[in-house]
């Protein structure tokens, strides 16, 4: 169906056709010698056929041009779009799955409920009394061994009371003899965990041995260790000792 600019280029053909007629009606006609047909003149007459104007070569071309396929550019377009939209929507479904699993596995983490990252007076109160039991049960007079068996029964619980009789045992059995006098003092102490009414401690301390005989005689080293703590009746007191020997 033809469009108005057709319509338009279709009367100005006829209009061109019409003028060339009426200048092909001479008033006098010339004697001519025709052209001797050559090779170029028939290669013109088979590629541009005589008396096609130019206004139907511009709607043929209109004409071409309106029937030549669109671009799929477009399309294309249209058809990408949802897998990209596919695709970041499952790329934003991992992550969220990730960050809820991460999530759950910090707060799932003992460093999440190790209220000594938290808990500063607390945490300050079983270092404090635990140094203090330290100090107690690892000193030894051989003039007052009363005194030992009352830090025993004051600090120390559980499994802990055995662990202490078998590393003191030489101790104890020595002192009379030797005269010994053992002094144990901390020198550093760490909160490992504090977990309501149980807690770990790293200790590091110092240790004097000295023979009282007739040649006087100290001795010293330094001892690292860990000991378990609850709390007892508000107190806290060594529950297990740990000296990281098989």
């Amino acid at each position: 169906m033809s469009t108005t600019r057709h319509l338009v280029n279709r009367q100005r053909r006829l209009a061109t056709v019409a003028a060339a007629e009426r200048t092909a009606t001479p008033t006098a006609t010339p004697t001519t010698v025709p052209e001797p047909a050559g090779p170029d003149t028939e290669s013109r007459s088979e590629s541009e056929p005589a008396g096609e104007p130019e206004a139907d070569k511009e709607e043929k071309a209109e004409e071409a041009a309106e029937k030549a396929p669109r671009s799929a550019g477009p399309l294309r377009l249209r058809v990408s779009l949802p897998a990209v939209l596919c695709v970041l929507t499952v790329l934003l479904g991992s992550f969220a799955a990730w960050s809820f699993t991460s999530a759950g596995s910090l707060r799932d983490e003992p460093g999440r409920q190790n209220t000594a990252l938290t808990d500063i007076s607390r945490t300050s109160e079983v270092k404090g009394q635990i140094t203090e039991a330290v100090g107690a049960v690892f000193s030894y007079n051989y003039a007052s061994p009363a005194k030992a068996d009352t830090a025993v029964k004051t600090y120390l619980v559980g499994k802990a009371v055995q662990q202490h009789k078998d590393m003191l045992a030489e101790v104890r059995a020595q002192a009379p003899k030797q005269k010994l006098v053992l002094t144990t003092t901390v020198t550093e102490s760490g909160v490992e965990l504090l977990d309501g009414d149980r807690a770990r401690l790293l200790i590091f301390a110092d240790q004097s041995n000295t023979r009282t005989g007739k040649s006087q005689e100290t001795t010293y080293a330094a001892a690292m260790f860990a000991v378990d703590a609850v709390r007892r009746g508000g107190s806290w007191r060594i529950s297990a000792i740990d000296t990281f020997s098989r």
